[in-house]
């Protein structure tokens, strides 16, 4: 009998469950509409602007060339016999680098030593035979042809002794060519002959010595910049005297330590490129710089201006160019261009578009657009390493 009343009322019941089900989504989907209507405005993190002192900046394509190198060349012939130094270690100046047989050498100075001697001895009895004769010839005793014999005799035998003295020079001379000394202090490369080989004054180079302290950066200037610094520096007579700090930025995006000076500029223009060079003198006390290196130069006024700088995470781009999300008084969106200068670490130096204390978004960029409300939470910014951390107030 249930059965029977039940799937009479089935029918009925299916509607009845249909429209609960239905008013239960309608009401839900209006709860859930409330919700969004009554959702908190979004949270982002924003950083504020500081203002730092920052001189004009300008960086150059570099390329580091060495102060002092020389080609290392045997100047005498004979065997290489010996080598003191490690290919690629620091040298000193008047260190004894390399040893050339000096044997033959020894036995010519020796030999000039000799002759010298006897052309002295002959020198001296021509000299004593000229003034026996000219004391005789006086009195007679012997005619005047045969003292002009003494007096040419004479004069012949001090020739020879200046002769065999250039002689006994010149064997010096080559005898000091079998040691070759460091001319300066510096770090030397490869040796292209092993000990053994007879090398001559036309052999190629034994090795190269380059000094490493201090080191040239040379780089190029567009000739219009070149005559605006002549211009501006017309009456400066020491590169010392610029107000310019000159510093570089290492391959591996690291600053070196030394500052540098000015202290080439090229006497004319490359027509070609339009360019002059310029030269730049570094310290290199822990032979960092090498030669050949490509760096970067960069030149900045001493004489300072307040400027804003910020992070390089608030800066985005779009078609009108670089802009950030600024969060004003009242805690709504702005997006503002902005013109900016260089990169210093993880910050960039604003030209234009942005003051000091205005705040910025950093974190949640995803989450906003211009005009919507935000709750901004304060944070801090490494300007070295860019990394956001919570902001301390007190």
């Amino acid at each position: 009998m249930f059965t029977k009343y039940q799937q009479a009322f089935q029918p009925i019941l299916f509607r009845v469950s249909l429209l609960s089900v239905m008013t239960f989504t309608v009401i839900s989907c209006g709860q859930v509409e409330q919700v969004k209507i009554a959702a908190p405005a979004p949270a982002v993190s924003v950083y504020q602007i500081k203002v730092n002192e920052i001189g004009s900046y300008r960086e150059f394509v570099a390329r580091s060339v060495a102060s002092k190198e020389v080609d290392l060349r045997a100047r005498v012939e004979g065997e290489l016999i010996d080598r003191n130094f490690s290919e690629g270690s620091i040298v000193e100046k008047s260190q004894v680098l390399l040893n050339i047989d000096p044997a033959a050498y020894q036995v010519s100075l020796e030999s000039a030593k000799a002759d010298l001697a006897s052309k002295v001895a002959g020198a001296n009895g021509a000299a004593r035979d000229l003034k026996r004769g000219r004391e005789v010839a006086g009195q007679g005793y012997i005619s005047q042809s045969d003292l002009d014999k003494l007096i040419t005799n004479d004069s012949q035998a001090r020739a020879s002794v200046q002769v065999a003295q250039s002689t006994l020079e010149n064997a010096e001379l080559n005898l000091s060519y079998t040691v070759i000394k460091a001319p300066f202090s510096g770090r030397i490369g490869k040796v292209n002959y092993s000990i053994g080989t007879i090398i001559s004054p036309s052999s190629n180079t034994l090795a190269t010595l380059t000094a490493t302290d201090p080191m040239y950066v040379s780089f190029q200037v567009e000739e219009s910049e070149y005559v605006s610094y002549l211009q501006k520096h017309k009456n400066t007579q020491k590169p010392e005297d610029l107000s310019i700090d000159i510093s570089l930025l290492l391959p591996n995006n690291t600053q070196y330590s030394e500052k540098g000076l000015l202290t080439f500029a090229g006497t004319k223009i490359d027509q070609g490129m339009g360019t002059v060079e310029l030269r730049a003198i570094f310290n290199n006390p822990d032979g960092i710089i090498v030669p050949g290196l490509f760096l970067t130069l960069i030149i900045e006024g001493k004489k300072k201006e307040q400027m804003a700088l910020v992070p390089q995470v608030a800066v985005q781009e779009s078609q009108q160019g670089k802009f950030v999300l600024v969060v004003g008084k009242d805690n709504k969106v702005s997006q503002r261009l902005v013109t900016l200068g260089r990169r210093i670490n993880a910050m960039w130096v604003v030209e234009s578009g942005i003051n000091a204390n205005e705040r910025v978004i950093v974190e949640g960029l995803q989450k906003v657009r211009n005009g919507v409300e935000v709750k901004p939470v304060a944070k801090s910014i490494d300007p070295f390493t860019g990394i956001i951390s919570d902001f301390l107030a007190q």
